[in-house]
C-alpha cells in the first residue's frame, strides 16, 4: 500500500492548466438587478423576433374518459429537462409537462449532493439556450458580474450555475410540476399512463401522454451504491455516499474514509477537510490516478452531431477508448486536499470489508490491513442496471441493451457499454424481443447511457444541444407523422382566402 499526502504528478513535465478557482470571488455589480432587466427585455425581443412558424400543429387531445392528453411529459427539470422543453416550445410543441421530484430550485446536483467548487466544463460552453445569444450562461454573467469578471473567469462556480438555471426557468416559462416523483408507466389504449407520487404529501396521481421523456442525469441509470460492500450492517449515521445529501458540518472533528478516485470522491474529502474533519484519508483502487480526459477531446463539432451516425462496430471502439480509463478528478478537487496536513491517499487499496468494533467502523483492507474512522463516503460511481430504477421497473427486462444488439469484443463481456440500452436515433427505447413491449418505442431516454448510442446526451453539459437537437428533432417528426392524415384532410378543405381579385375586374375583356 502507498500512502501520499498528495496526488501522483502527471506524466507530463510540462501542464499547463488554467486555475480553475480563478475569478470565484466576483461580486454581483451594483447595478446588477437593472442590467439583468435590460437582459430579459433583450431575452422577449428575441423570442419575438424568432418567432416563426408560430402557429400551433396538434390539435388537444382527451381520452375516450375525457382526461387531458399531454404530448410530451419530460421526466427531469434540470438542465436537460429544461433545454427539451424550451427546445418543444420553438418548435410549438407547448402541450407539455415537466416533473421533478425535487422542491423548486433545487433540481439537479448543484446545491443538493455536489461539493465542487466549479463546473467541469469550460466556461464557454453553451447550455439550454437553444442557439439563442440572450439566453447563455454567458450572458447571465455578464449581466450580473460584468465583462471584466468573465474575462478573468476560470470555470463556472458551481451555485452560481444554478442561480443561472433558475433565472432560465423563469425566462422560459414552461409547465413545471415540482415535487411530483414518477414511478412508473404502461400503455393506456393509445397513450401512456405515467404514475407519480407527490414527494410533500405522498398523495397518488397520474398523467397521460403520448410520448414520455426520461431527462433523469447519471443517477436514472442504475444505483449509486457499490455491489461489493454490505455497507447496511453499519448505522445509517455512519456512512453515505458521495451523491446523496449528508450533513457535511456535523462531521467535524471526525476521522473519514473515503473510497474512490472520481471527482466526487476528491471533492467531498476536499468539503469534509473544509469543515474540520480531524483526518480524511481516500482509498483508491487503481495503481495511480487517470490523468487524461478524453472527453475533452470530444467536444468537436463533427464528433457531437455525426457520432451517432457511424455503425455499431465503430461506436463501440469510440466508447471503448473513451471509457477504458475512465474519467479523472477534476484539478481544483486535488488543489483543495493537497492543502491540508491532515489528509491521506493510498493507491492500490479497496475495502474487503466493513464492520462496528465498539464505536468505531473498522475497515479490512485487499492487503490485510485494518484502519479505522468514524465515518465513511462511498465515492465509487455508479452501476448501469435499469432495473434498479422503480420508474423503468416493469420493463428493464424488455429494454434492448448493446450487449444485446451487438457481439462484444472478446475479453469485453462486463463492460460499461454492453449495459447501456441500445437506443435508436431518436433516443426512445427498443424492444429487446420484437412485439413485447411496443410502448417502448414512444419512451425517450436522454440520460448520460444514452451517450454510448448517440454520442453526448442528457447529463453532460458539453454536448447538450446537438443531444436536445437529436431528440426534439424525433419528438416533432414522431408527432407529425401521427397528425399527417388528418393534417391531409384539413388541408384540402382549407378555404382562407389569400387574394383580393377585385380590383382588376374592371379590366377584365
Amino acid at each position: 500500500m502507498t500512502t501520499q499526502t498528495m496526488a501522483a504528478a502527471p506524466r507530463r513535465t510540462e501542464l499547463s492548466l488554467l486555475d480553475p478557482t480563478a475569478g470565484l470571488d466576483a461580486r454581483p455589480l451594483p447595478d446588477a438587478a437593472q442590467r439583468l432587466r435590460a437582459l430579459e427585455q433583450r431575452v422577449a425581443e428575441d423570442l419575438k423576433y424568432l418567432d416563426y412558424p408560430n402557429m400551433s400543429w396538434i390539435p388537444a387531445r382527451k381520452s375516450p374518459e375525457g382526461e387531458h392528453v399531454y404530448d410530451v411529459v419530460i421526466v427531469g427539470a434540470g438542465q436537460g429537462g429544461l433545454a427539451i422543453g424550451f427546445g418543444l416550445s420553438r418548435e410549438k410543441v407547448s402541450n407539455i409537462v415537466l416533473l421533478d421530484r425535487s422542491e423548486q430550485g433545487r433540481e439537479g446536483p448543484w446545491i443538493t449532493y455536489a461539493r465542487m467548487l466549479t463546473y467541469r466544463s469550460p466556461k464557454h460552453v453553451t447550455g439550454p439556450d437553444m442557439g439563442l445569444p440572450s439566453l447563455t450562461s454567458q450572458a447571465y454573467y455578464v449581466a450580473v458580474f460584468g465583462e471584466d469578471a468573465w474575462e478573468q473567469l476560470g470555470k463556472w462556480p458551481r451555485t452560481v450555475w444554478m442561480e443561472y438555471l433558475v433565472w432560465f426557468r423563469k425566462m422560459v416559462d414552461l409547465p413545471i410540476h415540482n415535487q411530483t416523483e414518477v414511478t412508473g408507466f404502461k400503455p393506456e389504449g393509445d397513450f401512456i399512463r405515467v404514475s407519480t407520487v407527490s414527494t410533500k404529501t405522498g398523495a397518488q396521481g397520474s398523467y397521460l401522454a403520448r410520448r414520455l421523456v426520461f431527462a433523469t442525469g447519471v443517477e436514472g441509470n442504475g444505483d449509486w451504491r457499490p455491489a461489493n460492500l454490505n455497507l447496511d450492517q453499519l448505522p445509517e449515521d455512519r456512512y453515505s455516499h458521495t451523491n446523496f445529501e449528508f450533513d457535511v458540518d456535523a462531521l467535524k472533528g471526525k476521522r473519514i474514509a473515503v473510497l474512490g478516485a472520481g471527482a466526487s470522491a476528491f471533492d467531498t474529502a476536499a468539503s469534509l477537510l473544509e469543515t474540520g474533519a480531524t483526518q480524511v484519508h481516500q482509498f483508491v483502487r487503481r495503481r495511480e490516478l487517470a490523468a487524461i480526459n478524453p472527453f475533452r477531446w470530444m467536444e468537436k463539432a463533427g464528433f457531437l452531431r455525426h457520432y451517432g451516425s457511424m455503425d455499431d462496430a465503430a461506436r463501440w471502439d469510440w466508447m471503448d477508448a473513451i471509457y477504458r480509463n475512465g474519467m479523472p478528478p477534476t484539478q481544483d478537487g486535488i488543489n483543495r486536499c493537497a492543502e491540508f496536513p491532515n489528509y491521506r491517499i493510498s493507491y492500490g487499496v479497496n475495502w474487503k470489508n466493513v464492520q462496528m468494533k465498539g464505536d468505531e467502523i473498522e475497515i479490512e483492507l485487499n492487503t490485510g490491513e485494518k484502519k479505522y474512522a468514524d465515518y465513511l463516503v462511498v465515492g465509487t460511481g455508479y452501476r448501469v442496471d435499469l432495473s434498479l430504477r422503480p420508474e423503468l421497473r416493469e420493463y428493464a427486462s424488455e429494454i434492448a441493451l448493446w450487449k444485446d444488439r451487438f457481439a462484444v469484443p472478446s475479453g469485453q463481456a462486463d463492460s460499461y457499454i454492453g449495459m447501456c440500452p441500445y437506443l435508436s436515433d431518436d433516443l426512445s427505447f427498443q424492444e429487446k424481443t420484437a412485439g413485447s413491449a411496443p410502448v417502448l418505442k414512444n419512451v425517450h431516454y436522454f440520460t448520460f447511457v444514452a451517450t454510448a448510442s448517440v454520442g453526448f446526451s442528457g447529463a453532460s453539459l458539453t454536448g447538450l444541444k446537438y443531444g436536445v437537437e437529436r431528440l426534439v428533432y424525433g419528438l416533432t417528426k414522431a408527432l407529425w407523422l401521427e397528425e399527417a392524415e388528418p393534417a391531409l384532410e384539413e388541408i384540402r378543405r382549407y378555404d382562407d382566402l389569400d387574394l383580393d381579385y377585385s380590383p382588376i375586374e374592371s379590366h377584365i375583356e
